[in-house]
């Protein structure tokens, strides 16, 4: 209804125009510059007006065709009434039209209190004419419009809305954050129409400049309305973009409605336009903003969703494949060889995980020399092989990564099962080497007659394994008081037997001198003790009668001494060398007695044995452990954390289908969590 006043009545309810008014900052400028797209105009500004206190009013200009004084009341006057609704194409260049509900303009109004519109078109006899409209948001029912007038020829025609007493300091509206989210709004419409330009601020959108990849995708056809109507999938990965959407666009692929993703895709920020006819459907009826109520649009919004995860997942997959290869080739990959065994699987996939994901948070990572990345490299995979607290240390006060990837990081480290596994692998690989060391030095006739290393190899043993005669001695510790036992009863045995000191370098013309290790081992309350004490007799002797009973003395006069004769102490001897006579063998192999065992009477105990049965004991106990650990990495429960965290951190890489299945797992559980 036109009033006498210059102005008139919007025919609607003005609750209902309150509700068309809401939108978002971006929403309600990419309102206006589509009402510029479809009126034909080449060049659309976006200004945003700042004073000292900061945005002071929003503007969009256009040189399209505008509109006439007379269809401003079909515009402005009654909502749905818009002239776009009955045409598919505008009016000059024939462009495929977005908005066909005349609703658009009134989302201005979410931006500020008060819209003012200049609008200059050609009258029937070409004339340049112009007029003012304003819209209130406190009196939306009363649009003012002023008298047609001739207008400045050298303007041209077109529109320019400007919103002022803003709501608020709109921060999405800053060019950093504006520029990339309007340019996924409009990147199909400006590559299809390369005669439109939009400018925000000044700067120009362009779309592609800012496109990492795109790949369009068929999904099934939505079935409904009494027809098929096509979809098609269109993924674009940005470098920088503010958020994830995906848009349901018409056949033609420009967006009608904005969706927020329910699913993460690490690493990447992308648009996602689903292209059907059936969107065009929804828009006609004015359903579309209901759209994800729709069962038919809900089905094939789900497929979407299914179909831009699995693309990401190979995208990941590329990625990280060819950083993995990049650093084979540089050579600061601390892995040469293929893994061989489960267990050495299982930490080449933890080592991956770790190492992209550092890659990822730490910028001068990959920017730093290949020899400072190659020493992390090999940092990174010892933490590994060490174990959860070695590795946990590594990445908080080295690394440090940033609080949320560390916070990722130790929920990957409460399930540290496999991590466990991995360290007792490594430390059962390090045993099995020590021991064929062991046996070269001995055995091997090129190396058996280098005193030196023999010398040497003695030392190794005192340097912490002691659990080659056995697991229960693998943790032992340093006792001065037993040391200062031993070396007091030292005459028994030879005053040329060095006790717990390094053995001196030696030359040709003297022999390998016997050594003594003495260690205490923990026992379950603190009153007890147990000690152990090995004789490594020199190559050249061979135990016989002799040598027993010049033990056996010796193990007497110790556990005997003042210093422990009235403890709760246990004893433990061993004398070990090449070889032992029959005898020895026959007293080492007593019936009811572990063999090895010469004497035990109460606390005190002698073994005897040969390096030869020393090593093929050993090497049982690691091989049988050994086994294990690899039964534990084929248990899916063992390997569950590595399925779930191999997954999130690094989609795809694995062609392992359990993989695959924990990760749809994870990203089920990250979407209910969103």
């Amino acid at each position: 209804m036109v009033m006498a006043d210059g102005s008139f009545r919007v025919e609607v309810e003005h609750d209902h125009l309150r509700k068309l008014a809401n939108a978002s900052p971006v929403q309600a400028v990419c309102e206006l510059v589509w009402n510029s797209l479809d009126a034909d105009a080449t060049r659309v500004d976006v200004d945003v007006d700042h004073g000292e206190l900061g945005m002071l009013s929003v503007s969009v200009r256009d040189n399209g065709h505008g509109f006439t004084h007379e269809e401003a009341k079909a515009l402005f006057g009654k909502v749905g009434g818009s002239w776009k609704r009955h045409g598919a194409k505008s009016k000059r260049k024939s462009r495929v039209l977005h908005g066909k509900e005349g609703k658009g303009r009134l989302k201005a109004l979410a931006l500020g209190r008060v819209a003012d519109w200049v609008v200059r078109y050609r009258d029937e006899a070409g004339n340049l004419m112009g007029f003012k409209m304003t819209l209130v948001k406190d009196a939306l029912v009363d649009v003012e419009i002023s008298a047609p007038e001739p207008a400045e020829p050298v303007l041209g025609t077109g529109v320019e809305v400007t919103i002022s007493e803003l709501e608020k300091q709109f921060k999405s509206l800053e060019t950093e954050r504006a520029v990339p989210d309007l340019s996924s709004v409009f990147a199909i419409y400006l590559k299809n129409y390369r005669d439109a330009e939009i400018f925000f601020d000044g700067e120009r959108l362009d779309p592609e400049a800012n496109i990492a990849s795109s790949e369009t995708i068929s999904l099934d056809p939505i079935v409904a309305d009494g027809g098929t109507h096509p979809v098609v999938l269109e993924v674009i990965q940005w470098n920088s973009a503010p958020e994830r959407s995906i848009f349901l666009c018409g056949k033609d692929g420009f967006p009608f409605a904005r969706i927020a993703p329910k699913f993460h895709t690490t690493g990447y920020v992308f648009s996602a336009y689903l292209k059907s006819g059936y969107v065009d459907r929804l828009q006609e009826r004015g359903a579309i903003d209901l759209a994800e109520m729709d069962a038919a649009m809900a089905d094939a919004v789900d497929q979407a969703s299914e179909a831009i995860q699995a693309h990401f997942k190979q995208a990941s997959a590329a990625e990280a494949r060819s950083e993995i290869e990049r650093w084979k080739e540089e050579r600061s990959y601390p892995y040469e060889a293929e893994p061989t065994t489960k267990v050495e699987t299982a930490e080449r996939q933890v080592f991956d995980i770790l190492a992209l994901t550092v890659n990822k948070h730490l910028s001068d990572f990959s920017q730093q020399s290949a020899k400072g990345r190659t020493f992390q490299m090999r940092m990174l995979r010892q933490a590994i092989e060490r174990g959860p607290d070695e590795l946990q240390t590594i990445l908080t006060q080295v690394l440090d990564l940033p609080p949320r990837t560390m916070n990722e990081f130790a929920k990957l480290l409460e399930e540290a099962d496999l991590a466990n596994v991995i360290s007792a692998s490594k430390m059962v690989a390090d045993r099995l080497s020590f021991l064929s060391g062991i046996e070269q030095l001995l055995y091997d006739p090129e190396t058996r007659g280098l005193l030196k290393e023999r010398s040497q190899l003695h030392r190794m043993i005192a340097e912490g394994n002691t659990w080659i005669f056995g697991e229960e001695f693998g943790l032992t510790v340093d006792d001065k008081g037993l040391t200062e036992v031993l070396r007091k009863h030292r005459s028994m045995i030879g005053d040329e037997t060095v006790i717990d000191a390094p053995v001196k370098r030696i030359d040709g013309s003297v022999g390998v001198v016997d050594l003594m290790l003495s260690r205490s081992v923990p026992r379950n309350r603190p009153e007890e003790r147990e000690h152990l004490v090995v004789e490594l007799k020199r190559p050249s002797v061979v135990i016989g009668p002799k040598e027993l009973t010049q033990v056996e003395s010796y193990a007497f006069a110790i556990a005997n001494d003042e210093r422990f004769r009235d403890l709760d102490t246990r004893w433990v001897f061993w004398a070990v060398s090449n070889d032992i006579d029959e005898h020895a063998r026959r007293r080492a192999r007593q019936e009811g007695s572990p063999p090895g065992r010469v004497f035990k009477d109460g606390p005190i105990e002698i073994w005897v044995k040969a390096w030869s049965e020393v090593l093929s004991d050993a090497k049982g106990r690691m091989r049988f452990v050994q086994d294990k650990l690899k039964s534990n990495v084929d248990d899916d429960t063992a390997l569950n954390y590595l399925k779930k965290t191999y997954a999130k951190y690094l989609e795809g890489i694995a062609d392992d289908v359990a993989l695959e299945a924990a990760s749809e797992n994870v990203d089920a559980e990250e979407a209910s969590e969103a």
